[in-house]
Formats: structure tokens, C-alpha cells, sequence
């Protein structure tokens, strides 16, 4: 199995930004960067790599890595756990952000 990483907050510590520099100099808004610098997202938008590439001055090979997973079954299901459970996180935080 592939897994395709986003290393956004590997680049972003390298040139000691923020995300919320990023999303001012990219028009990108902040709660987006914030699901790319986790790795909290499933789709994403090649306009939006455009620019963060733009701005970071990086290659897309630099912002994309792709790691192989063991085809193991367990390694499958660790994986969907790993990013259901930060998917549940992510939406506990945002239902406790509005209270």
C-alpha cells in the first residue's frame, strides 16, 4: 500500500513560518492550510500546491512524499484507524471551538 504524505509542516518549520502567513500570502484559508499541515484531508487542490509552492519556493516533490505500507492487513487497518481517529479529533476540536 501507498501512502501519500504532505510534509506542509516540515517546510513551514524549515523557513520558520506560519500557517497564517502562508494563508495571507496564498489567499488560502486558514482552517485549509491548517487540514494540509496535518495531513487531515483526503482531496486537494492542485491551485492551491500552485501556491504554496509559489511561496515556499519549493518543489511539489518536496511538499508530496509517498511512503510504502506494508500490504499487511494490520498495517491497512492501522492506517484507517490513524486517520479516523484524527478526522474525530479534528471534528471534536471545531464542535468545541464554537461553544
Amino acid at each position: 500500500m501507498i501512502r501519500i504524505r504532505i510534509r506542509l509542516s516540515a517546510l513551514l518549520g524549515e523557513r520558520r513560518m506560519k500557517q497564517k502567513d502562508l494563508a495571507d500570502l496564498t489567499g488560502i484559508s486558514t482552517a485549509t492550510i491548517n487540514h494540509y499541515y496535518n495531513e487531515n484531508i483526503d482531496r486537494i487542490s492542485l491551485t492551491h500546491f500552485e501556491g504554496i509552492c509559489e511561496v515556499l519556493k519549493c518543489d511539489l516533490s518536496e511538499l508530496l512524499t509517498m511512503e510504502v505500507i506494508n500490504d499487511d492487513v494490520s498495517a491497512v487497518a492501522d492506517l484507517r484507524w490513524e486517520r479516523e481517529t484524527r478526522r474525530k479529533a479534528a471534528s471534536m476540536k471545531r464542535l468545541q471551538g464554537r461553544k
